[in-house]
């Protein structure tokens, strides 16, 4: 592939190279709550697993995710970032990356759709061995390329694919060997594409990690959901009525922290066995219509569109409070609420007041991420385990890309364990082990009660 054809423009596209003191601040306070992390990027400098790699991420730009760049660094990649979410970035951490590590970063927050889709086309022309996603952004990009659907691309995407050859595009495609991805919200995209055949590459679906989907999903977006709320809107969450639309692992978990807040909480849901839990955790259980009326504060974790329809709106009670902690901003009908309500108008930061049917409703953070934009998304201490699996995904990627198929794959099981092993011992945590009775008992089917 010509170099000229897919070079960025500029190494680095940030707010301000003069907050990369307080980004580096910052990043090293989370760093001491990732030892996992830290552990592997030790053994990462040591034994160099990625070196030769081109790297693109499309991630949230957090002081987490510094601490993922700069391990995946230390093992031997040549890193590109850029964000998953226009307003996730936080851009001292953007600057420190840039400022002190010389990784290239494609982010700021508050970034309008056009440069958000330009900052992805600047990651696919860092012309990866390796992308890691959250959201399938980069993998979807991608995959529009190889299959020759250019209309479907973003325009500062399409732009610069119609300048490459179609030898260009093809290799930029085939060179990459595997991917990774960090959410519910991507692998569901990708297992579609796996069933339709026409995933071009394996990827490793970090989501389904157990250390990862049963801690960052429940205990983190339950905790940082709840401080974005809070912060964007200074809500007393006591007495409240919370309606909770999803009880998937993150729904459950945001569930948890607001009753816990002294709120009561609904939960809605179109899954039965999931509706069957949220009942027997104590939950009331009702469909949106019959919750629209009652809630002061929604919040929607699906990961599908239109959760919340103008139908209810409609229904809300003047002052009711809207808000996303699912993927991406599609979750509440917002393009409906703008055919019909009055708005938006600034109340306060990421608060915005909507007018319909003579009553205020207020939207969060444009329906994105409420812990990502309003708060600074989740602890460092639970994203040690989740981006530990993201730095072992591209290890073990690099080393078994030729056995496997082109398919979602899990990471493996072993190294799940590994990774909650390493975790307990660093919060000096001891546990059982099996005697070797207990081994040769779960083993045998011939010995009896």
């Amino acid at each position: 592939m010509s170099e000229t054809a897919t070079r960025t423009k500029a190494t680095n596209d940030i707010k301000d190279i003069r907050l990369a003191d307080e980004g580096r601040r910052r990043t090293e306070w989370a760093e001491r709550s990732m030892p996992v992390l830290r552990q592997l990027r030790e053994r990462f400098a040591r034994e160099r697993p990625l070196v030769g790699k081109r790297l693109a991420a499309c991630l949230h730009v957090t002081t987490e995710t510094a601490n993922l760049a700069v391990t995946l660094q230390a093992g031997g990649a040549d890193v590109a970032l850029c964000a998953s979410n226009p307003l996730s970035t936080q851009d001292d951490v953007a600057a420190h990356l840039v400022k002190d590590h010389g990784i290239k970063v494609f982010a700021i927050k508050g970034e309008d759709h056009a440069t958000y889709y330009e900052h992805i086309r600047a990651a696919l022309a860092h012309r990866p061995d390796i992308t890691m996603d959250d959201g399938a952004d980069l993998v979807g990009a991608l995959h529009m390329i190889a299959l020759n659907r250019l209309d479907d691309l973003a325009p500062p995407v399409r732009k610069w694919v119609e300048t490459l050859s179609t030898a260009d595009r093809k290799a930029l495609v085939a060179g990459v060997i595997g991917s990774t991805e960090e959410t519910t919200t991507g692998v569901i995209r990708l297992k579609a594409m796996a069933k339709d055949g026409v995933l071009q590459f394996p990827v490793i679906a970090v989501n389904d990690s157990q250390t990862k989907h049963l801690f960052d999903n429940r205990y983190g977006t339950g905790q940082s959901t709840l401080d974005g709320i809070i912060r964007a809107t200074n809500l007393l969450i006591a007495g409240s009525a919370v309606v909770v639309a999803g009880y998937g692992w993150c729904g459950r978990g945001f569930a948890m922290r607001a009753r816990g807040a002294g709120a009561n909480v609904l939960v809605t849901e179109i899954d039965p066995m999931k509706a069957l839990e949220a009942q027997m955790d104590g939950y009331r259980v009702v469909p949106m219509e019959d919750a629209a009326p009652v809630g002061d504060l929604f919040v929607t974790l699906t990961g599908n569109v239109e959760v919340i329809r103008v139908e209810h709106m409609r229904a809300m009670k003047d002052g009711a409070i809207l808000a996303n902690s699912g993927h991406f901003n599609v979750e509440i009908d917002l393009e409906g609420l703008k055919k019909v309500g009055e708005g938006p108008k600034p109340v306060r930061e990421f608060v915005e007041e909507w007018r319909l049917a003579g009553k205020r409703l207020f939207v969060l953070a444009d329906g994105r991420l409420i812990n990502l934009a309003a708060a600074e998304g989740h602890p460092a201490s639970v994203m040690d385990m989740s981006f530990a699996n993201q730095a072992l995904a591209a290890e073990y990627v690099v080393n078994n890309a030729k056995k496997l198929s082109k398919d979602v794959h899990r990471i493996p099981v072993e190294l799940d364990q590994e990774i909650a092993r390493l975790k307990l011992q660093a919060m000096g945590v001891a546990i059982d082990t099996l005697t070797p009775a207990q081994r040769k008992y779960l083993a045998s089917w011939d010995m009896g009660t």
